[in-house]
């Protein structure tokens, strides 16, 4: 059968011992306008879904183009290089949260400014008992049970949800990505569970002659080091990647869910107020600044891969790959990957 264009999920779930398959399609010409949900029950509002195929184009012009471009670039990246289709479990969707009241959903990848979205979701979702997103501590945005995700609802709900809501992500150059994940979680003296869970089994894998408090205290990882854990066919066999390193395209699924915002972090002023405008709280909620001093750009990325061989570099961005093709990222200038 051949799957119409604009979206396509497959859905199981299980109920009791029986696995349900439910296909969802997705029309992005014609979005359920008027969604009842949250404090407008009983009141029909036009969605952030609407607004965004329906809406006023000529104010959300510039903006839309840009979106549309990247979801046009992401559909056609999947039909090229994506064959085989698999079942999503309820496992797949931990990673998207939902928001009743504004109809949306985002998929959070970390380290592409996941704590500052949570923030602004858990504002737009305590019926005001959070105002300013920068008050909420960053340890808070990522509790368990403050936010709610796409899995915790039934069959019925997800897809309810699916068809209606508004799917926004927000990606990051893949390689930038994993050296701010590597210098968060290996270079920072307070991640002592990271240093105990990956440091010590990196360095007693991929260290020769390790020191006895290196392999008790795991806090002294290279980035060549964590690189060979990566590419180390063993590391994916015992477990999934940690999420701070997790492929993309495996946290969020793009070619089985159609999103509608494809937002980046290179973009992320703009792209976020596209997406609160659409949220009808443009005005009401700005979206926090980064106000980092030493974030992980290009530049930082280069000077870290200086460390690593070609043979190894060519492994890494085999693992990468499908980010940087799906997302439209060029090959790094700095890989040595020939």
């Amino acid at each position: 059968m051949k799957m119409p264009r604009g979206g396509r999920v497959f859905l199981a779930t299980c109920l009791g011992s029986l696995f349900v398959l439910v296909l969802y399609y997705q029309s992005i010409t014609k979005p359920e306008p008027g969604v009842k949900t949250g404090s407008t029950r009983g009141k029909s509002r036009r969605g952030p879904l609407h607004a965004l195929y329906k809406g006023d184009q000529l104010e959300l012009l510039a903006a839309h183009r840009s979106l549309q471009g990247r979801r046009e670039l992401l559909e056609e990246a999947c039909l090229s290089h994506t064959r085989k289709r698999r079942v999503l479990s309820p496992e797949d969707l931990k990673h998207l949260i939902v928001d009743d009241k504004h109809s949306l959903i985002y998929c959070y990848v970390p380290k592409v400014a996941c704590t500052n979205w949570k923030r602004v979701l858990m504002v737009l979702t305590s019926d005001g008992r959070y105002t300013d997103p920068l008050a909420i501590p960053a340890n808070e945005a990522h509790v368990a049970g403050n936010l709610r995700t796409l899995s915790e609802f039934s069959v019925h709900e997800i897809n309810h949800r699916l068809r209606s809501y508004l799917k926004f992500i927000f990606v990051r150059d893949p390689f930038e990505r994993l050296v701010s994940a590597y210098r968060n979680k290996f270079t920072r003296s307070y991640n002592t569970a990271f240093h105990k869970r990956y440091g010590t089994k990196i360095i007693r894998r991929h260290r020769a002659d390790p020191e006895p408090r290196a392999l008790r205290e795991g806090n002294d990882v290279t980035f060549k080091e964590f690189v060979q854990y990566l590419v180390d066919p063993r590391t994916q066999r015992e477990e999934p990647f940690n999420e701070h390193w997790e492929r993309v395209h495996s946290l969020c699924h793009p070619c089985l869910i159609h999103y509608d915002v494809v937002g980046k972090y290179e973009t992320l002023e703009p792209d976020a107020q596209a997406v609160l405008r659409l949220a009808g709280v443009e005005g009401t909620l700005e979206f926090p600044k980064s106000g980092k001093s030493t974030r992980t750009d290009g530049n930082l990325a280069a000077n870290f891969f200086k460390q690593i061989s070609p043979f190894y570099q060519k492994k890494l961005f085999n693992v990468y790959r499908m980010d940087f093709l799906l997302f439209n990222y060029s090959t790094p200038e700095y890989l040595r990957t020939r």
